[in-house]
């Protein structure tokens, strides 16, 4: 017999330059996820059953995370009692090694939680350079961290009042890339938040180049659809440098057509980061 199974949610965070992205990837497969490794270190926990992990934010190749979740179920063999949150932090680090990867925290959740559909908002984060005139201009602790941009400075009074026509809910169909999963999903989407603002570089007291700028797009909404994010930050910088009008936005957002989207204009996924996932403090509760 075994001890009963026992529902888990995890924060974590990874440095995502070095995987496919999350999702895991079957064995034939040279690329590796985030998740393939969540799953082997998982493996030395020992559980009746092998320990699938439920992602709530399914990032692509490149893209980073602060903090993103996943859900889990430990089944332990009889006479085991089940983990304490703070040993399956401490086991699944220590089984993850030298990977990119880290567990921030875990709590126990009822067994009908889902860390994906129980999510009340996500909040994404996407940082930009400006001021570089070759890659080597960007400081190393930089690199695979933002977007050098090779145009100059951004027009920021431009870039926020086009990121007020994102505002609200909308038909996002022209920010959304075409996969698998465009069909089915609806395009309709509330942007709770929107913010441009300028910020600082990661040590930049340590970069030889005065010239460099550093700027913040972030972005907060219950869900978003294939490479949205990305696609919004794409248009704000081409108005930020003048290749759009602030009003542009507005007309792409009223074509409802990816098609409708200039070309040459996606934002790259190594400057964006999932910043938070949040969720309900009554949906985090447990009876134990």
């Amino acid at each position: 017999m075994n001890s009963a199974k026992t529902r888990y949610l995890i924060f974590f965070q990874y440095f995502g330059a070095k995987y496919s992205g999350v999702k895991a990837l079957p064995p034939s497969m040279t690329a590796v996820g985030v998740e393939n490794h969540l799953e082997k270190a998982a493996e030395k926990l020992r559980a009746s059953e092998p320990v699938k992990f439920v992602v709530s934010s399914r990032t692509d190749a490149g893209v980073h995370a602060l903090c993103n979740t996943a859900h889990l179920d430990i089944q332990r063999k009889e006479g085991q009692p089940p983990f304490s949150a703070d040993l399956l932090v401490q086991v699944l680090n220590k089984n993850l090694g030298s990977e990119p990867i880290r567990i921030l925290s875990a709590c126990k959740v009822s067994s009908n939680f889902h860390a994906r559909f129980l999510a009340r908002a996500r909040t994404y984060v996407y940082r930009v350079a400006t001021g570089c005139t070759t890659y080597s201009d960007l400081p190393v602790f930089e690199r695979d961290l933002c977007w050098a941009n090779w145009r100059g400075h951004l027009n920021l009074a431009a870039m926020q009042e086009a990121a007020t026509f994102l505002m609200g809910t909308h038909d996002f169909s022209t920010f959304c890339s075409a996969s698998s999963e465009t069909l089915a999903r609806s395009p309709i989407k509330t942007l709770n938040w929107v913010e441009v603002s300028p910020s600082q570089g990661f040590l930049c007291e340590h970069s030889k180049d005065s010239n460099l700028k550093f700027w913040e797009l972030e972005f907060v909404s219950r869900s978003f659809l294939y490479k949205q994010v990305r696609r919004m930050v794409g248009a704000l910088v081409a108005v930020g440098q003048s290749r759009l009008q602030p009003h542009h936005i507005q007309e792409l957002l009223a074509a409802r057509d990816l098609m409708a989207y200039p070309p040459n204009t996606i934002a790259p996924p190594y400057g964006l980061f999932l910043k938070h996932v949040e969720y309900y403090k009554s949906d985090l509760e447990t009876e134990d």
